[in-house]
């Protein structure tokens, strides 16, 4: 056994831990980043809309996913911020470049489900 796997602990403690990891990051996002709040509220709006007008299981899938994608997408653009923030605070060319990056993220992340929503919707 190694070290890391002692740390984090095997099987359901594992599991557990990684799940209770999972909880205070998805709250600390929402305490945290309003992008996110925005995001997820947005999320949670289109959610039935995509139940309901995905006309098969396929369309839903995409729908649904899309959203999915877009809060996966900010979770690690705020990631990367923190870390970034976490480093120092004063400006680097490459720490703006990973803020940058991040934020192209999430706008590509947005122009997806826009795309998916436009392409599932009207064609």
């Amino acid at each position: 056994m190694t070290t890391q796997e002692k740390v984090n602990g095997t099987g359901l403690a594992r599991i557990r831990r990684a799940m209770r990891c999972s909880y205070l990051g998805l709250t600390a996002a929402y305490r945290n980043e309003e992008a996110f709040r925005q995001e997820l509220l947005l999320c949670l709006a289109l959610l039935p809309a995509a139940c309901w007008l995905g006309r098969t299981n396929v369309e839903r899938a995409l729908l649904v996913g899309s959203l999915i994608v877009l809060l996966i997408v900010e979770l690690l653009n705020s990631a990367v911020e923190a870390v970034v923030n976490r480093i120092g605070p004063e400006r680097h060319e490459l720490s703006g470049l990973a803020k940058d990056l991040a934020s192209a993220a999430v706008f590509m992340a947005i122009v997806h489900a826009v795309a998916v929503w436009f392409l599932v919707l009207f064609f």
